[in-house]
């Protein structure tokens, strides 16, 4: 467990909080840390370690792109993406908090159609806590295998007449409001899941840091979390979100608040600038969230690095999974391939060293 990043980076967590104020120990913290994850690794087979990168040159070069390329490969990590970081961290919070005399965690839940809800189920199988999964009726099947053989609840959620909205998230939220809690990579409904996001940054801030670190970072873009997390990790980096031209709502946030980034303006009326996504469509099926949950830290992270986001055409996500999958060894999937067709869509100036993150293996 040596390479734990959640042992590496402990002393940066937030859950790490109740050692800084002396209610627990180090070897405590340490202790819950390597048992939750061994368990982890008694489910899915290991636990978790750092991921590598890789080198992105024949990638760049095939895309026509001057520049060096740095993608870190998250497709083997636990539950085949990143998402499951965002959980262990959330998890970690819970059992800090139940270890100090909190009321147990009784039943968790998420809405998810794939790599968000499989992580959440190893990592709620790990914690012996029962798990409602709130799928859409189009899920996949080999996802909703996984999902059962981990012993998740699965809700499939019709949408209703005259709902707005993603029906698996109105279906997860009426269930936290029934008492269940709260087991989601989205930071708005689950702060603590920014706190294990931020360690891909710090592994990656630390990959690269001989070669000068990195001038931008492009992150595909569902919810949102990840690429909070990962900004909130590396905040001097530029950093531009990547969501297909099929689902866009952070580019029309961005573009309403455009040109005063009044923020607080923002935070006051918030239905005024995100607004559910019609019809959201895309190769990429991960990212296609109606709305950009976590919108709001994000956008302010993008204009505090002094990027902005990018609507790649559905040819660049096409594009940027098959180059992806023909030019690098990873077995991303569309999904998690998606920031690279940012690239495509807008490339950066010549010579910048650019990171890319592959985030979801290729199950088909």
């Amino acid at each position: 467990m040596a390479d734990n990043p959640f042992l590496i980076y402990r002393e940066r967590l937030d859950s790490y909080a109740a050692v800084r104020d002396g209610k627990l120990s180090d070897q405590q913290f340490v202790d819950i840390v390597s048992d939750l994850d061994a368990r982890v690794a008694e489910v899915d087979g290991h636990g978790f370690t750092i991921t590598p990168v890789v080198d992105g040159s024949e990638l760049a070069a095939a895309a026509g792109l001057d520049i060096e390329l740095v993608i870190k490969d998250e497709t083997h990590n636990v539950g085949g993406s990143h998402k499951a970081r965002h959980l262990f961290g959330a998890a970690l919070h819970l059992l800090v908090d139940e270890a100090l005399g909190a009321e147990p965690a009784d039943r968790l839940a998420i809405a998810s159609c794939g790599n968000a809800a499989l992580g959440a189920s190893v990592v709620a199988r790990a914690l012996d806590r029962p798990l409602d999964v709130f799928v859409p009726m189009w899920a996949d099947a080999v996802v909703l295998a996984a999902l059962a053989a981990n012993g998740a609840s699965i809700n499939r959620c019709e949408r209703r007449k005259g709902e707005a909205g993603d029906p698996t998230y109105l279906r997860f939220r009426e269930a936290v409001s029934a008492g269940a809690r709260s087991f989601s990579v989205q930071g708005t409904d689950t702060t603590a899941a920014f706190d294990g996001g931020r360690t891909l940054g710090w592994e990656l801030a630390d990959q690269v840091a001989d070669g000068g670190g990195l001038d931008a970072l492009y992150v595909q873009v569902g919810g949102g979390a990840l690429a909070t997390s990962a900004s909130r990790a590396m905040p001097d980096v530029r950093l531009h979100p990547v969501q297909a031209e099929g689902c866009a709502p952070l580019r029309r946030a961005w573009d309403a608040l455009a040109p005063e980034f009044d923020f607080e303006a923002a935070a006051a009326d918030p239905d005024a600038y995100m607004r559910p996504w019609d019809d959201p469509h895309s190769l990429a099926t991960g990212i296609l969230d109606d709305i950009t949950y976590d919108w709001l830290p994000l956008l302010r992270r993008t204009h505090a690095s002094g990027g902005h986001p990018i609507v790649a055409p559905e040819s660049s996500v096409v594009d940027a999974h098959r180059l992806a999958r023909q030019h690098t060894t990873v077995e991303v999937c569309p999904t998690g391939s998606a920031g690279f067709a940012g690239l495509l869509t807008e490339p950066p100036a010549s010579g910048e060293r650019v990171g890319v993150l592959f985030t979801g293996i290729d199950r088909s």
